[in-house]
């Protein structure tokens, strides 16, 4: 037994069909090609940055060096740099009371583990970012050092207006 002969589609089908196979993939290869440019010239800004740029990490960044951002923090501002036996990423940013608390419980620490009167940023570390911990503010700091591969934190918080502390982070990843 033979099958019946294929019925052939009407012309207007063909007419529909065979321009959408075509069109609709050359459209989208135009739009993922001026995507993919757009996000590589802002990555290569952001890599290009000798300083702060206000705003937030990426959530990837945030993640890979264990910088929580509580959230409603404003101004955002951070810096990540990279050489061949660390990495680090400089976060700055203002908070609130809970939000401080957040923040450290997060990282493993709390407040109680502040030490009063003490910038744990290193000179070397504030000069890159141009961060200034001058006399006059109430300042509050602790060293988090993490084993395998977890990153260290220095933290410093200005206190001086405790409704909305400053948190200085210094979140490093060494090779070595």
């Amino acid at each position: 037994m033979s099958s019946p002969p294929l019925r052939k589609p009407p012309r207007w089908v063909q007419w529909t069909v065979v321009p959408l196979l075509i069109v609709v993939p050359v459209f989208y290869v135009l739009i993922s090609a001026e995507q993919s440019r757009d996000g590589g010239e802002q990555k290569q800004k952001l890599a290009a940055a000798t300083t702060l740029t206000y705003t937030w990490p990426t959530k990837v960044q945030r993640r890979i060096y264990d910088v929580p951002i509580p959230p409603r923090s404003r101004p955002v501002a951070f810096l990540e740099t990279n050489n061949w036996a660390a990495s680090s990423l400089y976060v700055q940013f203002t908070t609130s009371q809970g939000g401080l608390d957040t923040f450290l419980a997060q990282v493993g620490s709390s407040r109680a583990a502040l030490k009063d009167g003490e910038v744990t940023v290193s000179r070397k570390q504030a000069s890159t970012v141009r961060w200034a911990f001058g006399s006059g503010q109430h300042w509050a700091g602790t060293r988090l050092q993490q084993h395998g591969d977890k990153p260290d934190h220095d933290i410093t918080v200005d206190l001086t207006s405790p409704d909305a502390p400053v948190v200085y982070v210094v979140s490093t990843m060494d090779f070595a």
